[in-house]
C-alpha cells in the first residue's frame, strides 16, 4: 500500500463558505488534517462566524445556517492561532489550489496576517483525478475507493475522503505518480508555478506572465513598463488582495532593477 513519502507535514484542508467568490465570500466551516512524516495525524476543525448572513443557496449545499455559527469565533479571532498551526507545512485538498487556498489567503490578509504559502508545495488532489479520470469528488471516491461519499459538503467528510482518494491514486498509478511531494507537484502543475493564489499570474521558466485577459502569456513586468495604466487598473479593480500585493512587488522590483541599470551606466 503506497502513501505519500513526506519530509515535512502536509495539511489537507477544505472550506465551507458563504459562496464561490474568492474575494467577497467568507468561511463558515473549516477542516484541516495535518499528516506528519511519521504517519500520525492532527486535526483542526472549526465553524466560523462569517460576520454576514449565509445565503440560502450556500446553506442548501453545506447545511450550515446563521444560527449554527452565531456563537462561533470570527476568522480574525482564530487567524493567528490557525496560521501558526499551518506554518512550515505543505498543503493539499480537492480543488484547493483554485478555490480554498486563495479564499483562505484573503481571510488572512483581512485579518492583518500576510500568509507566506509560496514556500509550500500545493498538491491539489483534483489535478491527479483530472489528469487520469476527470470527475467530481463523489465520483472519485466511488471510482478509487469503491465507496459512496456520505455527508458530502461536510468539510470534515470531504477532506477525509480526499485523503483516501489520494492514497488510492498513488497505488493505482504507480508507474506515473511519485510518492515524493516535489516531483508529484511538478507533474500536476505542468511546469507552471503559481504566483498569486487567484492564479492571475504564473511563473514559466522563471518568468512571471499574466494568466488572463488581453495580456495573457505576456511578461507582467514588461506590460507594466509599456502600459503603466494597466497596473493602476488592476489595483482599482476587483482583484484579490494577494494578487494586488504580488503585482506591487513585481512593479517595485522592476523599478529597482531599472534604477540599478542607470547607476551602472
Amino acid at each position: 500500500m503506497r502513501s505519500l513519502s513526506l519530509k515535512r507535514p502536509i495539511i489537507f484542508f477544505d472550506l465551507e463558505t458563504t459562496g464561490t467568490d474568492i474575494i467577497k465570500d467568507r468561511i463558515v466551516e473549516m477542516a484541516l488534517v495535518k499528516l506528519m512524516p511519521d504517519g500520525s495525524r492532527l486535526s483542526y476543525i472549526k465553524r466560523i462566524n462569517p460576520e454576514c448572513p449565509i445565503p440560502a443557496a450556500a446553506t442548501e449545499i453545506h447545511g450550515i445556517y446563521d444560527e449554527d455559527v452565531k456563537d462561533a469565533p470570527t476568522f480574525r479571532q482564530i487567524a493567528r492561532e490557525l496560521y501558526e498551526w499551518m506554518r512550515h507545512c505543505d498543503l493539499s485538498g480537492y480543488n484547493a489550489a483554485r478555490f480554498d487556498l486563495p479564499l483562505l489567503a484573503e481571510e488572512f490578509l483581512r485579518a492583518g496576517i500576510r500568509p507566506e504559502f509560496e514556500a509550500c508545495q500545493m498538491l491539489d488532489v483534483q489535478h491527479v483525478f483530472y489528469k487520469m479520470e476527470p470527475r467530481t469528488l463523489k465520483a472519485a471516491y466511488r471510482y478509487y475507493c469503491s465507496k459512496e461519499l456520505e455527508n458530502a459538503h461536510s468539510a470534515e467528510a470531504d477532506i477525509l475522503a480526499t485523503i483516501e482518494v489520494l492514497e488510492a491514486q498513488l497505488n493505482k498509478y504507480t508507474d506515473v505518480l511519485s510518492c515524493e511531494l516535489d516531483p508529484l507537484c511538478r507533474f500536476l502543475n505542468d511546469g507552471e508555478e503559481v504566483v498569486d493564489y487567484a492564479r492571475a499570474m504564473v511563473r514559466r521558466n522563471g518568468t512571471v506572465v499574466f494568466n488572463f485577459g488581453k495580456h495573457k502569456n505576456r511578461e507582467v513586468a514588461d506590460v507594466f513598463t509599456k502600459e503603466p495604466g494597466y497596473y493602476d487598473w488592476m489595483m482599482k479593480s476587483d482583484f484579490s488582495l494577494h494578487t494586488k500585493q504580488k503585482i506591487s512587488e513585481i512593479l517595485n522590483q522592476s523599478k529597482l532593477e531599472k534604477l540599478h541599470k542607470k547607476q551602472k551606466a
